[in-house]
This record gives structure tokens, sequence and C-alpha cells, in this order.
């Protein structure tokens, strides 16, 4: 096992966590976990053997909450791992674009992933997932990254310029059960959401569709649009039953 290992993660709805700690529990003995979605700083450099970046994918690429503090993190030619995790439709430029970022920044990506779970939207689609099918791909993506000799920098799918940034046609809404405690408020990763006297408020400008705010809402009064929600369903209905592949790269 790895002496040490950091990980930054973003997970609004649990599937990208859920991912990150199978591979983290095959990997290392000593994990230091950071929650990109909090408001909280992290490092300004990673002191680890290995850094993980996991991330779910919007629209074929990274959210920008995480592209934002990344950015930020210095590798000093340590070795990284990214993982990008899709709700089974595709990842397109998302692994790329994060490599991209930690290259820049002076780590040496070894090893990527991209690995299926539950949609966040279209809940239906990838139901499950993670599974047990999953999560034993999952662990011997790790051990083989444990037992990689060379750290040649590893080739991942992209494009060269990336798909533009996921449009926000519209934003959740709160449902007249909504109390007011400021779950959501409080949760969202880019304070899109406030409380007002009219009630909550979400700022379209900010919203990246995370549904963090759905997530945590402990009235479940935090939905998509029903039309929205209705045209999410259309587009995605045919992923329904396909059960698409974790890739990986080493």
């Amino acid at each position: 096992m790895s002496e040490n290992m950091e990980v930054y993660y973003f997970s609004p709805t649990g599937g990208t966590k859920k991912v990150v700690e199978i591979f983290a529990d095959a990997m290392a003995c000593s994990t230091k976990w950071y929650d990109l979605g909090k408001k909280t700083l992290i490092p300004e450099a990673s002191t680890a053997e290995f850094t993980i970046v996991a991330a779910p994918v919007f629209g074929g690429r990274i959210p920008s909450v995480v592209s934002e503090k990344i950015k930020k993190l210095k590798g000093d030619g340590r070795k990284a791992v990214t993982i990008a995790v899709y709700g089974n439709r595709a990842y397109e430029d998302a692994l790329l674009e994060m490599n991209d970022i930690l290259t820049e920044n002076g780590f040496k990506v070894i090893a990527s992933g991209a690995f299926v779970a539950q949609h966040s939207m279209a809940p239906e689609v990838g139901a499950g997932r993670p599974d047990q099918a999953d999560a034993k791909e999952i662990c011997e993506f790790a051990k083989a990254v444990l037992n990689k000799k060379n750290t040649d920098i590893v080739q991942v799918p992209g494009n060269h310029p990336y798909k533009p940034e996921m449009n926000t046609p519209f934003t959740p809404i709160s449902l007249p059960n909504c109390k007011r405690c400021s779950a959501c408020v409080k949760s969202c990763p880019t304070d899109a959401i406030s409380l007002t006297d009219e009630g909550i408020t979400t700022d379209k400008t900010k919203c990246i569709l995370c549904m963090t705010c759905a997530c945590v809402c402990p009235e479940h009064a935090r939905i998509l649009p029903p039309p929205a929600q209705e045209k999410m369903a259309q587009m995605l209905g045919a992923l329904k039953n396909i059960r698409n592949k974790n890739e990986l790269f080493l």
C-alpha cells in the first residue's frame, strides 16, 4: 500500500465520492480528503506520494468549481491520478481537461480512469452504479496504479479546444413544502442560492446544475422544473437500459 495520498474531489450527489472511496480503500492506508465543493481553502501544494483528483462530468467537461480550485494546486513533480465520473452518457473532454491543468501545474499524471455512476438529473440512467462489478474494476485500477513502475504521463481521449461549457437553461426550484432551513443556501458550491423575503431564489448566472441543493434538502423540496425534468428524461431515456463501460488509462 501507498504510505500517503491526498484526494481532491467534488461529489454533489455522492456518485463521485462512492467511486473515489472504493479507489482510496484499495490504494492507500493514509488519506487526506479535500472536498472541492466546500468553501474552505485547499493547500497551495500537494505533499503526498499520490494526488488524486476526482470530478463528475458536466456536459463533457469538469465543473468550473473544480477547474478553478485545482488550477491553484502545485504538483512539484508529484504523481497524480485523475478520475472522471460520468452519468452513463459520455465523458468527452473531462479527463483531458483535468490532466492538462495538473500537468501545467507540475504534476505527473500517471493514470486516469472514467467510471459510471448514477446520473444526477436522470437517476434511472446508470441506476445503482457504481455496483459490485464497477467496484471490482475500480480496485483493479488502484492495484495497477500501485504496481506501475514508470512515471510516463498518461494519454487520454479528448479534444482541443474543449467542448463549450454546459449551458444552464434552467435552475432547480423550491416546492411549497420548503421550510426555508437554508440547507441549500449553505451547501451551494457557487453561492447561487439565496434566502429572501419572497423565499428561495437561484441566480441562473452562478448555478452549475450540480444538484447539491436537491441532494441535501431534508424536505425533498428542491427539484428540476417539471418541463426540464421531462425533457431530460426524453434526452437520456435511450441510455436507461444501456450499461456503458468504465475506461482505464495507464
